[in-house]
Formats: structure tokens, sequence, C-alpha cells
């Protein structure tokens, strides 16, 4: 699977599974990035990343190491599914992720 591969198969599966509307329309220009909240969106966008898994300084970003460390069992999943896919690549994520009922699962 090739780069532009990976990412519309990415952005397919956040669009129809899990992100309703998180990055969408910021790339067309739809939607205005200076008006965002979330500074880790700001920071994928900006960077034109898929996710903070195609980040070289993901361990030692504070802006996701302080969103992980919240106190939740949801968020220990997500910093999992980050590095599964740093380890695994964007592929076999999205198909164990496809599984999934809800926005973490087994991975």
């Amino acid at each position: 699977m090739n780069s532009i591969e990976k990412a519309n198969a990415v952005a397919k599966y956040l669009k129809e599974k899990i992100c309703r509307g998180c990055k969408w329309g910021y790339q067309s220009g739809k939607r205005d990035v200076s008006k965002a909240k979330c500074k880790i969106k700001i920071c994928c966008i900006n960077k034109r990343y898929n996710s903070c898994a195609d980040c070289s300084n993901f361990t030692s970003c504070n802006t996701i190491q302080e969103f992980y460390n919240k106190k939740s069992y949801k968020y220990k999943k997500y910093k999992e599914a980050v590095e599964f896919i740093q380890s695994n690549g964007y592929a076999e994520f999205v198909e164990l992720a496809d599984k999934w009922k809800m926005q973490y699962g087994k991975l």
C-alpha cells in the first residue's frame, strides 16, 4: 500500500467509523484552521500528518503526552493505537479497528 492509498484508507475509516469531522474541511479551505481549538488537530493539519503516529517527536511531545496521561482508560487505549500504527502501519490498524464497536478496541 503506497502512502496515498494509506492516507485514503485512514481517512475513509475515520470518516465512517470514528471521527465525524475532526479534520474534515480544513485542507479544502471549507473550515479555517486558525479557529480550531484542539492543539493536536492543529499540529496534524499544519504538518500534514494523518495522525500523531506519523510524528517523529511523538514520545517527547508535551501536547500529546498530556492528552494520553489523562486519568481514563480510553486515553491509554488511544495511545496504544498510535503506538500500534507506528509499529505495524495504518493498513493493519484499520483492519483491526474496523471490528471495533466504539472508538477503541482490541489490537
